[in-house]
């Protein structure tokens, strides 16, 4: 069978009221939107609503369920993926979930520090199929790290790709690159995305680091 990318799974729980009540909360009381447009204001609820936070990575199955997810008060590029394919397979769009390795050319620096580069791995887009073709979104940097960083909020009009800033403001910084696309799933595949961060990061190699726990990269 083929996957549509709309069904209902553990990750993308979007029955759930947590889910359910997003969804109001978008349309507010408006539920006659076209697609594109139901899409497009998914897209700047999910980017402006959760601060970005790269310091938390659950490694335990069960806390990446969109639902979960949505009650936290922070979430990095997956957790804010995770929620938008959630609330547009609840509306009837596809969506899946991207992940890439990118290099961060404005890290955070103990980050940079803890692991001795400022390659991101993973990295967690959505493809979304709207007006009959596959479109790319990265609604990961709320506006307001973007203006800390002196960086542009990266901007979705639902036609073209939308995945990272290349440069600052001022035009003469590099922001963000992509350095390898992984592909796109239906699921969010923990163990896989755990192998690439061992294999990217020497510090997650020992024993010390396995399924089952919380990474707190503030800590590591």
């Amino acid at each position: 069978m083929q996957t549509t990318y709309l069904d209902e799974n553990t990750n993308f729980d979007f029955s759930s009221d947590a889910i359910q009540n997003l969804i109001k909360t978008i349309e507010n009381n408006i539920s006659d939107d076209t697609p594109l447009d139901f899409a497009l204001k998914a897209y700047y609820y999910i980017r402006d609503t959760w601060p970005y936070n790269p310091y938390r990575f659950s490694l335990i199955e069960n806390d990446w369920r969109a639902s979960k997810i949505s009650k936290r008060p922070s979430g990095h590029c997956l957790d804010k993926a995770i929620l938008l394919i959630s609330i547009l397979r609840a509306k009837n769009i596809p969506a899946r979930l991207g992940l890439a390795k990118v290099k961060n050319h404005i890290a955070v620096d103990d980050i940079i520090e803890k692991f001795g580069n400022d390659v991101l791995v993973p990295h967690g887009y959505v493809e979304m199929f709207l007006n009959d073709k596959w479109v790319k979104a990265t609604p990961a940097f709320n506006k307001t790290l973007c203006e800390k960083l002196n960086v542009r909020p990266l901007e979705f009009d639902g036609i073209e790709d939308s995945l990272f800033q290349a440069y600052d403001c001022s035009g003469n910084i590099k922001f963000m690159e992509y350095l390898e696309d992984y592909g796109g799933f239906d699921h969010v595949p923990l163990a896989y995305m755990f192998d690439l961060m061992k294999t990217t990061y020497p510090p997650l190699q020992t024993g010390d680091f396995e399924l089952g726990m919380i990474l707190d990269l503030k800590k590591i």
